[in-house]
């Protein structure tokens, strides 16, 4: 538990700060929105395509540690949305609860775990756990929310769209900074490209405000007044079980018993998978107008909980 106190300790700092923030009325109630889309449409995207650009494809390819994190995180958010939309759920809300429960906090966890836990050699696979999380699952969730959401505006009636429902999900694909800026970034390396001095800094100042804005914004959310449903805490039950129980245990069995991994490997693979929810998801459903609510529940939850279980799970290597 001590190991994990000092990774977790700042995340709660950031959330209360914004919760402070808001209750004090130093930022008022729009600032969640704004906030968030500052996140969107700035931070983020400059931290993926920061982390695309940077990355040595030949050093991260490891076919194996892709395959038991990257095919856990993608199951468990594929069981999500089947399950969720099997209970009635909209196909863009189902979408966001399947990132609730596949979508684990690498980027701000899961550097400093790995390196007190493994030391330098675990940064490589680290590496790999963040692009297939804040790429390849996020671009999947993104899919489905805009196909749902575009579902729904062709169905409104004859005051609704006139173009298919591919080309309108299309459009807005291309349109996402989210999709583009990491597309753009994967570029660079593939061209034999560098990013000259002023444009690393740029990309560096900015997309490291993208998690402690994100933060911030979730606090800010946290300190308004909401109503809650009366289901939501079985749900946020649900999904925070999905992903500090389901997803490492798929991890571990595709790491051991599919994909053979080596211990670092499939420790790695483990501790990874064992993150509680990041902030994306939170990002999404403020910015797509869903429940956020229920994903502000979940990532707060779990990131307590997490304090408990990758503390557990580092004392048994």
């Amino acid at each position: 538990m001590l190991s994990t106190l000092p990774v977790v300790l700042p995340i709660f700092a950031l959330i209360l700060a914004g919760w402070l923030a808001r209750r004090i009325g130093v930022l008022g109630a729009a600032a969640t929105t704004e906030l968030n889309r500052f996140v969107v449409f700035l931070a983020l995207p400059a931290l993926l395509f920061d982390v695309t650009a940077h990355a040595h494809w030949s050093a991260l390819w490891k076919p194996g540690f892709i395959g038991a994190f990257g095919l856990s995180s993608l199951a468990v958010f594929a069981l999500t949305v089947l399950l969720r939309c099997g209970a009635g759920r909209p196909l863009a809300d189902a979408a966001v609860d399947g990132l609730n429960a596949g979508y684990a906090n690498t980027g701000f966890m899961g550097f400093p775990l790995a390196l007190a836990a493994f030391g330098p050699e675990a940064l490589a696979p680290t590496t790999v756990a963040v692009i297939l999380t804040v790429c390849a699952v996020f671009a999947v969730a993104i899919v489905l929310i805009e196909t749902g959401i575009r579902r729904g505006a062709a169905a409104g009636g004859p005051d609704g769209p006139r173009v298919p429902v591919w080309l309108a999900v299309g459009r807005s694909l291309v349109r996402n900074p989210l999709l583009v800026a990491p597309a753009l970034g994967a570029l660079v390396p593939s061209l034999g490209l560098t990013l000259p001095a002023p444009v690393e800094t740029f990309l560096k100042l900015l997309g490291g405000a993208a998690s402690p804005c994100a933060l911030v914004a979730l606090g800010l959310f946290l300190a308004q007044t909401r109503r809650r449903r009366e289901a939501q805490g079985r749900i946020a039950a649900l999904l925070v079980g999905l992903k500090l129980a389901a997803h490492p245990l798929l991890a571990y069995g595709l790491g051991r018993y599919v994909f053979a991994l080596p211990p670092l490997l499939l420790h790695l693979a483990v501790l990874m998978a064992a993150l509680p929810t990041g902030t994306g998801p939170f990002m999404l459903a403020e910015f797509y107008r869903r429940e956020a609510d229920l994903t502000a529940t979940v990532v707060l939850v779990s990131t307590v909980l997490a304090v408990l279980t990758v503390s557990g799970y580092l004392a048994t290597l």
